[in-house]
């Protein structure tokens, strides 16, 4: 029979060596309503960070509207993020390892599969049958599901699978447990066998072969993490969904890109997979987060390992289907995205993560958080005194960019996946995705203005799922 676990509420995670690293990366102490003390101390102080920030960027753009070489200065730096941008264009991805073989089968790395699911009734047992019917010896894996204090099926039907599958646990979380899905995971990964630990969202689907295929990117021993790229399986439903899906095939291709220049790999939650012995000596989830993909990405990074990305197959997730569902699910990442740069600055700065690393992290640094800010007041000065937008052609390499690397990952993937091609088409669905990109600008520059103004509070917005896609 299955084994069925509910927490010991008395079990501290610090008691573990994880639990005690993640110590060393996360002040606790987060005084946010203190501006005494020390101005940049560890990963204290978010919101003073912030508006610091924010009062930096609003004086530099309007003080280079008043000197003469104020659009030279932007022209050198867009030059410089131009420059690195090429090199991306002209990187040559890695070539991809070889799916294990039912010989190969023999020596491959135990790997637990983690589920963590709140309210999820609607998709969940999909998603769970799927993960426990993977091509892969059943004494190699083993799925855990979370239920995270679910109102409701979710528990139950949970208890019901376990009878089914063998490799199947399933945990009930109470309302005492804290952490939001950093805490889930936290508190389960102690259970847990597997040399690689695997994170899938509650309505993700797979393919069956999958853990054949990422097992052999481990075996390169700096291999920290490799991310799946994502697909939205509802892609046809909707203007807001085609946008989504012609989105994360951007996504990928540029972290291809990314990676192949020795950059910076990310993790994008649903569909990750890290090595246990990384995950262990960056400190686990950080549960001080509300994007916890994107802020081990930086301490994994600053760690010494690397992140690879695996593109097909792709794990599939219900994409949102309204504008107030993506404005809120958008705003999240947003914050998270930007709180781990505010977290870990002084890391990034003194850690030796490599010159590679470095300028690839302040080149889209500068493209997705600071110039959406710094276009409000450029902006402004445009309005008061009638000048030309002095950020035009940072904003124009932005928009060239994306266009190209989405037009460019359309491509790849119906090539790989042996599609008809058909070039208008693509171009149709670029300029359909470059459009519904526009609402990163007016995320990003909400975000950095709430930050500076509101204390922090960890808030874990939960997305519905419905089924979609099914």
């Amino acid at each position: 029979m299955a084994e069925k676990f509910y927490p010991n509420q008395d079990e501290s995670y610090e008691d573990d060596p994880i639990g005690s690293f993640l110590a060393e990366w996360i002040d606790p102490e987060d005084e946010d309503d203190d501006w005494g003390g020390e101005f940049f101390s560890g990963t204290a102080g978010r919101r003073k960070k912030a508006a610091f920030v924010l009062m930096f960027i609003w004086l530099v753009v309007i003080g280079l509207h008043f000197v003469s070489w104020g659009y030279n200065l932007v022209l050198i730096i867009t030059s410089l993020a131009a420059l690195h941008i090429i090199r991306l264009f002209v990187a040559k991805s890695e070539p991809v390892a070889s799916a294990l073989t039912d010989k190969d089968l023999t020596n491959a790395p135990t790997i637990s599969l983690l589920v963590a699911a709140k309210n999820e009734e609607a998709v969940i047992a999909r998603s769970v049958k799927l993960l426990c019917n993977l091509d892969y010896p059943l004494d190699k894996f083993e799925v855990w599901a979370i239920d995270d204090n679910s109102s409701d099926r979710t528990g139950e039907i949970l208890d019901q699978l376990a009878q089914e599958y063998s490799q199947l646990k399933v945990v009930h979380r109470s309302a005492k447990d804290t952490g939001g899905k950093s805490g889930a995971l936290n508190q389960v990964l102690l259970k847990t066998k597997g040399e690689i630990i695997a994170v899938f969202d509650a309505d993700a689907k797979v393919e069956m072969d999958l853990l054949r295929k990422v097992a052999p990117m481990f075996a390169n021993p700096k291999m920290g993490a490799v991310q799946v790229r994502k697909s939205i399986a509802n892609a046809e439903e909707n203007f807001w969904t085609r946008g989504q899906a012609a989105e994360m095939l951007l996504d990928g291709y540029v972290q291809q890109k990314r990676i192949a220049v020795d950059g910076i790999g990310e993790l994008r939650g649903n569909g990750q997979f890290v090595r246990r012995s990384a995950l262990r000596s960056c400190g686990g989830w950080n549960e001080e987060t509300i994007t916890d993909d994107l802020d081990l990405t930086i301490r994994l990074h600053l760690d010494d390992w690397k992140i690879g990305l695996l593109l097909n197959p792709a794990v599939e997730e219900e994409g949102v289907t309204k504008a107030i569902a993506l404005w809120h699910q958008r705003n999240r990442w947003a914050e998270g995205g930007y709180q781990r740069y505010l977290d870990y600055w002084r890391y990034i700065v003194n850690n030796p993560i490599g010159m590679g690393k470095r300028l690839d992290l302040l080149c889209f640094l500068l493209l997705q958080y600071i110039l959406p800010a710094a276009n409000i007041p450029d902006f402004v000065m445009v309005v008061c005194r009638h000048d030309f937008p002095i950020l035009a052609p940072l904003s124009l390499l932005l928009v060239a960019y994306g266009s190209i690397n989405m037009f460019q990952g359309i491509l790849e993937v119906k090539k790989t996946n042996q599609q008809p091609i058909n070039f208008f088409e693509i171009a149709m669905q670029t300029l359909r995705g470059m459009i519904y990109m526009l609402h990163w600008q007016v995320v990003m520059t909400s975000i950095t203005v709430r930050m500076s103004i509101r204390p922090k509070r960890l808030k874990w917005v939960k997305t519905v799922h419905e089924g979609a896609g099914a």
